[in-house]
């Protein structure tokens, strides 16, 4: 049987691959595992993006609580980064996020938070889906009866926390500051509007108007073309756009130039190195980081810690470690100074206090990093196993990295979502890059296939 929980909580079309069915034993196991650890009543708090399908996962979700004993705090639509705050603020048992990030407004997720305001760890998820294999097989679990029943509380009120929460974390008013924001129809449509505006920005708010199914359609931080043309149009000093849930944050400068995780890394990385906040001048990124990113990174007389790919992977390292910046070239950065998860609203905060601190545009900050050309080829593939030891596949691998030299770099990699492994090339010469990934990816498909 395929693990229930993915990557980022259980996600899939809805009513077809998710449904309220297992919405409602999820809510319903989630409050038997962390009521264990509490001699009151477990409370669970539930957010949502605004996708047509949330209301329906939210009712089935507070009905499983419920049946448990359980008490639903009902935030309403917020974005997920909300929902760790709020969960280790209000000491929760648990937070519950329905989303499905960036995805089309069909799909939709549920994915957890424990009480410390960080995802559950496998093992944590493991035990969840035990109990809802349970609840499906008609095992008897808790279920109380009388006034032991749960009850659900509607608490709207709580984005207004967050709001204040995430103006805080700015040192800085934007006074003289034309921003573009672009909420991806999404999680975010209330809160970031009123963050940049509470703290003097001069706001030009996009895409704004949820109706459930418009949610990352053609907008937010996976069409960025739209922020482009609206910073330019506007003249406006940046551009800012979330992804759906709003977890996450890329950006735009005044020339219209794309200013993704890995600028957005070294633009926060360097002012916090002058301002010595940046723990051991080390930032956390992953393998995928641009070679460009690396460099600049060390010749501001810094350091770089590498992770695999996912944001739970530099999380753990910085943890781990103790530093205080990390993320990914997708948008997902973490300022465990005051976020224990990637929040897109603090993101764009803290760049926009880099940029006012500065005193400097941001096309001169972000152009402290060169980004080196990237070319990833996906090969799909009957088997991702074995490929590692595979002798033709290391030895194009070995050769092309001998080709590219100090300038450049290969990586291969499986998916970990689809039957594909990955073929990415790196480094000064576009046309090189080219030749050299789509011969590897030919003897993986040969190898593979």
């Amino acid at each position: 049987m395929a693990r229930l929980f993915g990557t980022d909580g259980v996600r899939g079309e809805a009513n077809i691959d998710l449904t309220p069915e297992l919405a409602y034993r999820l809510g319903r196991s989630a409050t038997i595992l962390f009521g264990e650890d509490t001699p009151h009543q477990p409370v669970i708090l539930i957010g949502r993006d605004t996708r047509i399908s949330g209301q329906m996962f939210e009712s089935a979700l507070a009905a499983g609580i419920c049946s448990a004993g359980g008490k639903a705090l009902i935030a309403g639509v917020i974005p997920t980064p909300a929902i760790a705050y709020l969960t280790k603020k209000l000491k929760a048992q648990a937070g519950i996020v329905i989303s499905a990030s960036h995805n089309p407004f069909q799909d939709n997720g549920i994915k957890f938070f424990g009480g410390n305001g960080y995802k559950l760890p496998d093992e944590v998820e493991d035990k969840l889906e035990e109990h809802v294999h349970e609840i499906e097989a008609g095992k008897h679990l808790f279920r109380p009866t009388g006034d032991k029943i749960g009850t659900v509380e509607y608490r709207h009120d709580l984005v207004q926390d967050y709001i204040n929460f995430v103006t805080g974390t700015a040192d800085d008013s934007f006074n003289g500051l034309k921003v573009v924001l672009d909420c991806a129809n999404g999680a975010a449509y209330e809160s970031m509007p009123t963050v940049l505006k509470r703290l003097g920005a001069n706001v030009i708010v996009t895409n704004a108007k949820p109706n459930g199914v418009n949610i990352n359609a053609g907008c937010g931080s996976m069409h960025l073309d739209t922020l482009q043309k609206a910073v330019l149009e506007h003249k406006a000093d940046f551009g800012i756009a979330h992804d759906g849930d709003a977890d996450r944050c890329l950006c735009v400068d005044e020339k219209g130039n794309i200013i993704d995780g890995d600028r957005i890394l070294v633009m926060c990385a360097l002012e916090m190195m002058k301002n010595g906040r940046l723990k051991d001048n080390t930032v956390v990124s992953t393998v995928m980081a641009n070679i460009g990113f690396h460099q600049a990174i060390k010749t501001a007389g810094g350091h770089v810690e590498v992770t695999n790919v996912g944001d739970r992977y530099v999380l753990e390292n910085m943890l781990e470690h103790g530093y205080n910046l990390g993320g990914e070239q997708s948008g997902h950065i973490i300022f465990s100074e005051f976020s224990t998860t990637g929040d897109g609203l603090i993101t764009g905060i803290q760049v926009l206090c880099s940029i006012k601190r500065s005193g400097k545009k941001a096309s001169e900050l972000s152009e402290l990093m060169t980004s080196y050309p990237q070319l990833l080829v996906n090969v799909r593939v009957a088997t991702k196993d074995g490929w590692e030891e595979n002798g033709a596949i290391c030895k194009a691998i070995a050769s092309g990295n001998d080709e590219l030299g100090e300038s450049g770099r290969i990586l291969v990699r499986p998916s970990g979502t689809e039957s594909l492994i990955r073929v990415m090339a790196e480094g000064a010469d576009q046309e090189q890059l080219d030749v050299i990934c789509h011969r590897i990816a030919g003897i993986v498909k040969e190898e593979q296939g």
